[in-house]
């Protein structure tokens, strides 16, 4: 199985920015959001943990394999979207025009960046190499998370627009009799304690 998981806070992610191969760093409150994670992760029997070379992901990455006593390794399948000249942009600042293509157009690549359906590829690659019965951690970013979920359901990337991912949650993946399957998404009970 595979359990996603997405960072912790940035001040991008506070502040609700296309935050996409920009590399900021966690704040505070991310670093809390990464303890809690790790922490309730320590319970599963993980044998391996990869992430996005993102520092975000990266940090996030290594608080969990602490508990395991194993390494995080970087996989760059799983680095966000490269959002191009929108990175660092409110979403709200961007050609209405061309966030309506976006959403309807898996793709469709904002200026410089890339599609969706360039991130749903590697991220297929990725499941179809890793999904199996022992456990491995992804550490990864809401678009190759959202892909990772499509994946699973065999559903189209349009409808990662209509999904919500809390930050530092746990989405999980597995495959059975040949047949991947969604097995949550956007487990957030690890991150109560924190309030909002």
């Amino acid at each position: 199985m595979i359990l996603f998981v997405r960072h912790g806070e940035t001040a991008a992610n506070r502040a609700r920015l296309a935050l996409g191969r920009a590399d900021p760093e966690l704040t505070d409150r991310g670093h809390r959001q990464v303890a809690a994670v790790a922490k309730v992760l320590a319970e599963e029997p993980i044998v391996a943990v990869r992430t996005s070379p993102l520092q975000r992901a990266v940090l996030t990455g290594r608080a969990i394999a602490q508990h395991h006593g194993i390494e995080a390794h970087v996989d760059e399948r799983l680095i966000e979207l490269d959002y191009g000249s929108w990175d660092g942009r409110s979403f709200t600042e961007l050609p209405p025009d061309d966030v309506a293509r976006w959403r309807e157009d898996p793709t469709f690549a904002p200026p410089g960046g890339e599609s969706l359906a360039d991130v749903a590829e590697r991220v297929a690659d990725f499941c179809t190499e890793l999904v199996g019965e022992e456990i491995v951690v992804a550490v990864s970013h809401v678009s190759p998370i959202k892909a990772g979920a499509l994946w699973a359901m065999g559903g189209p990337q349009q409808l990662a627009w209509r999904m919500f991912l809390d930050l530092a949650s746990i989405t999980r993946v597995g495959a059975r009799d040949g047949s991947a399957y969604l097995a949550s998404f956007n487990e957030t009970a690890h991150l109560r304690s924190l309030g909002a």
